[in-house]
């Protein structure tokens, strides 16, 4: 990809991403994600329906008239986009790679942040550590990370979730907001340790990204070489025999039922997204569900 379609493309991706932001995403992304503490603001005479338990009582000995304490919610978050750029993401079935896909949700995420006034940070990894933004404000900051997203060549062509978390929950000293984008392909095993030392500092939200073909083929009468991506191992496959959807679906469903119980003892919900789907869907169900859960 030249210069000319780099800019393009982040031109593209800015201008949809940020009109969904606009329209939708910074209010629930407000919403979903609430600061991390309080400070101290004032204080004001006692009306009628205020919580007692907000009552200055040191200034209400001194005037005689009771006082309550105000605060302010400490908005200002950090959030870190880490995203799998590994040779597996180079594949999709439908309009878009998987990248376009990563890509694009990284946008609404950045520019949602940024609109409510966060830091954004990036990470891209493979089965090594490619790259490392550390997190800032603004939309100038915001398209570079963009272009690292569309434009960046990765070294490595392996997947090594837990090295990423690792490096995170080290370089990163406060707590905040990790959104790991990756098709978790990874065996849950290799990463298991790390991922649930990251749930304990970050407010932990797994993007997993699908493609369909990943789960069904349709049946043909063909047989093809194939590829892994990352390892370079080679297969011969039959794509008329049935055997090999039940495979697929069986492997599909046992990866499902490992992430579940990574993610299940943190409570942590996941977004699912797929190539050939509008990314804006399901991140925004997310939010209202997560809004709605805050709320109760």
């Amino acid at each position: 990809m030249d210069t000319a379609e780099i800019l393009k493309k982040v031109r593209q991706i800015e201008i949809q991403a940020n009109k969904l932001v606009s329209e939708t995403f910074a209010g629930e992304y407000l919403s979903a994600f609430k600061g991390q503490g309080i400070e101290f603001a004032e204080v004001r005479e006692y009306t009628p329906g205020d919580d007692i338990r907000s009552i200055d009582w040191n200034v209400t000995a001194r005037t005689g008239i009771p006082y309550i304490k105000k605060y302010n919610e400490e908005r200002e978050l950090t959030l870190m986009i880490a995203c799998d750029v590994s040779a597996s993401q180079r594949f999709g079935s439908a309009d878009k790679l998987k990248q376009e896909l990563a890509a694009e949700l990284s946008a609404l995420f950045a520019f949602s942040a940024i609109k409510n006034s966060d830091k954004v940070g990036l990470m891209l990894f493979s089965n090594q550590i490619e790259l490392f933004v550390p997190p800032k404000k603004g939309k100038k900051h915001v398209l570079r990370l963009i272009r690292e997203l569309v434009a960046f060549e990765p070294a490595g062509r392996g997947t090594d979730i837990g090295l990423c978390l690792e490096t995170l929950s080290k370089v990163i000293k406060r707590q905040g907001i990790l959104i790991l984008i990756s098709d978790f392909l990874a065996p849950v095993a290799s990463f298991s340790k790390p991922f649930k030392l990251a749930a304990k500092k970050f407010d932990l939200i797994p993007v997993v990204i699908q493609d369909k073909l990943e789960k069904f083929i349709p049946p043909v009468s063909a047989c093809i070489d194939v590829t892994d991506p990352e390892t370079g191992e080679e297969d011969f496959l039959c794509l008329s025999s049935g055997e090999l959807n039940v495979a697929l679906a069986e492997h599909a469903e046992h990866q499902n039922i490992n992430l579940r119980a990574l993610f299940n003892p943190y409570k942590i919900e996941p977004i699912y997204v797929r190539t050939d789907q509008a990314p804006a869907d399901p991140v925004i169900a997310f939010f209202k569900q997560r809004a709605k859960k805050i709320r109760k």
